[in-house]
């Protein structure tokens, strides 16, 4: 069960090895395109249920509230064998609940972000997931504290990022090659992650272009994407950058800094080794209902990782054009902090385990399914 394009990545991944390790299994469930063509019978699309924050979870209520109701239905006449459950945690605790009351076993591969707020759920999961499957080691210290079944399987994005070609490659395919220094715009993979912070990305990169003539600029967005917004929003910037389409981790290879929304693209650049300024913004509403709730001190997962603030963060307020230029103007005129940078990240790469995540996952949730 996965409800957002992340998740929909990871489950293909996961469904793709348990396919190659079992091709007995009948697989059906809530996700996307991806899980559909890697052999997923869908009983509900998770681009009806993706959102983000309070407003758009309204907006959507409908939808996440009918395909609730169609799942739990399933559940109960078909019985499955295990319910997996990824990420999603609003929607997949309501599921679990069901499977728990079915006898149905629950498998959780992609944690809740208990670890930054909403620490209570441990005890929900405690009661509910036969097994927990985390991507970070700090994870699996903090369920096993929790009395928690839990296995550390590493990251499945050290498997999708190993074929992306060097840098100077990246930069040749993308048609940048040569000297001038190129900056990435990662504005985020929903319409609503678009709006808020398209706006913002162009108007830092330019104040960064002004007084930088040779700066490249690369906007990289998901396919998906509506292209007309995005035109709009590039119009009334009065800067010109490549429009990048689906060719997110050639960008990060090429770029020598991005400027990203918190999520999983800023793991994806630390792997690839490529400094970074992490920013995010979300209604105003939802911010004040959720920053008392907060419990860590970074929101960037590569800060996470690591424990510490080895890139730069500007969120909700502090995130303004003018902070987001002049941050990533003093790294890109240092080549001594963006080597230091790259240092960091390649630790942090180094604690997401080996490659061959989504196998080593697969055989943990093969391990739950009755004796055939």
């Amino acid at each position: 069960m996965a409800g957002e394009a992340s998740g929909d990545l990871h489950g293909a991944r996961l469904v793709a090895a348990l396919r190659r390790l079992a091709p007995q299994l009948t697989l059906e469930g809530m996700g996307g395109a991806q899980m559909r063509d890697a052999g997923v019978h869908l009983l509900a699309d998770a681009g009806d249920t993706a959102v983000v924050g309070l407003t758009e979870l309204w907006e959507k209520r409908r939808p996440l509230r009918d395909a609730l109701r169609r799942l739990r239905a399933h559940l109960a006449i078909a019985h499955p064998a295990l319910l997996i459950c990824i990420d999603f945690p609003d929607f997949n605790l309501l599921l679990a609940r069901t499977a728990h009351r079915l006898r149905i076993p629950v498998c959780y591969f992609i944690s809740p972000q208990v670890w930054a707020w909403r620490r209570g759920r441990i005890r929900t999961i405690r009661r509910l997931v036969r097994k927990m499957l985390v991507l970070f080691p700090f994870e699996e210290a903090m369920y096993q504290k929790a009395g928690v079944d839990v296995t550390f399987v590493g990251h499945p994005l050290l498997d999708a990022l190993a074929d992306v070609p060097p840098r100077e490659a990246c930069r040749a395919a993308l048609d940048v090659a040569g000297p001038s220094p190129i900056l990435g715009l990662l504005p985020g993979s929903r319409e609503a992650e678009i709006r808020r912070h398209l706006p913002l990305l162009l108007g830092a990169a330019a104040r960064l272009a002004g007084g930088r003539p040779d700066l490249r600029l690369l906007l990289g967005l998901a396919p998906s994407l509506e292209g007309r917004a995005v035109e709009a929003a590039v119009a009334a910037s009065g800067i010109r950058p490549t429009i990048i389409h689906g060719r997110t981790h050639e960008l990060i290879r090429a770029a020598d800094l991005v400027l990203a929304v918190s999520g999983t693209v800023t793991l994806e650049a630390a792997i690839l080794g490529t400094p970074m300024v992490i920013t995010y913004r979300v209604g105003t509403l939802s911010w004040l209902l959720a920053r008392p709730l907060v419990r860590v001190r970074f929101i960037g997962l590569p800060n996470l990782v690591a424990n510490e603030r080895i890139v730069p963060e500007m969120i909700q307020f502090e995130a303004t054009p003018e902070r987001l230029a002049a941050t990533a103007a003093a790294i890109l005129e240092s080549p001594e902090r963006q080597a230091r940078m790259r240092e960091a990240l390649a630790e942090v790469r180094s604690r997401l385990g080996a490659p061959g995540a989504a196998e080593r996952a697969a055989r943990e949730v093969l391990a739950l399914l009755p004796a055939s």
